[in-house]
């Protein structure tokens, strides 16, 4: 790798002390390096032809820049500014000998399924973005129940009553997923989780599909034929409202998100360490 492309979360480096002590480094190694601080990333401020993208802050960071700069084919490598973190591997104390090894080709590149949603109205479709973690389906405002209709491959499997769904992919597992009761997957796996935000039924659960299926989520009349307002929130950021009669329509995206991986300890060996902390 020759050139890299930092990104900052200014909240959490203010001084850029450690994007400078990166940039440093990199440069004294004879490397190209450029530095972004937005919160969105115009994939266009990125120049072409970037080897690696380091992301500085914490899952959330990252997360964001995986969507913005999806279509640029390019790996990023999460450094943890922050508390607990399972994309962003490396710590502050260790940047120096992560950076050595990839210097030295010493590190793996994991391949990370997305997800996209498409949000329809009456007029057609008003919204389609991606996320790597998860899309939830949220309440807003108001305090009462979700009424939402589920299908798969239009074939209807469920109707719900919940405060809400998450379709996560198996990086997203660790993330909502996970505290909402949802199972923890291998994040090299290929599916696709659904898991309810407090079901008001004891026989909903989890549920895993294949990464070729289609969900489609309609939003139904809520209470009392109130119209429902609900959110789609994508990765924790991107926010779309939807409204009775509305639906949104996930399935696999055509691209994958490539994750440094310089840490040898397998999936099980990291998630029970992050579960110990």
């Amino acid at each position: 790798m020759e050139h890299f492309h930092i990104i900052t979360n200014q909240t959490k480096d203010p001084e850029f002390q450690v994007t400078n002590q990166i940039k440093d480094y990199l440069e004294a190694h004879g490397k190209m390096c450029t530095v972004c601080a937005e919160r969105h990333i115009d994939k266009n401020s990125v120049q072409q032809g970037a080897d690696c993208v380091l992301v500085l802050g914490g899952d959330g960071t990252l997360l964001q820049a995986a969507v913005d700069l999806a279509d640029m084919n390019v790996p990023f490598l999460g450094i943890n500014l922050g508390t607990l973190g399972f994309l962003t591997e490396v710590n502050k104390d260790d940047i120096e000998e992560a950076l050595g090894n990839i210097l030295l080709g010493e590190y793996e590149i994991e391949k990370r399924m997305m997800l996209v949603g498409y949000s329809y109205d009456e007029a057609g479709e008003k919204d389609n973005t991606r996320a790597l973690n998860d899309i939830v389906i949220t309440r807003k405002g108001s305090l009462q129940i979700i009424k939402f209709n589920i299908s798969v491959n239009g074939q209807f499997l469920h109707k719900y009553h919940a405060d809400g769904m998450i379709v996560a992919t198996p990086t997203g597992s660790t993330g909502y997923n996970l505290s909402a009761g949802g199972p923890v997957v291998d994040p090299k796996a290929e599916l696709i989780v659904m898991s309810p935000i407090c079901p008001h039924s004891m026989q909903h659960r989890s549920i895993i599909l294949s990464p070729e299926d289609e969900i489609t989520i309609e939003i139904e009349t809520g209470h009392d034929g109130v119209e429902q307002e609900v959110e789609a929130i994508f990765d924790g950021s991107h926010r779309v409202t939807l409204y009775t009669g509305d639906r949104i329509v996930i399935r696999r995206s055509d691209k994958t998100t490539g994750i440094v991986k310089l840490n040898k300890a397998s999936f099980l060996e990291i998630l029970h360490q992050k579960m110990s902390d």
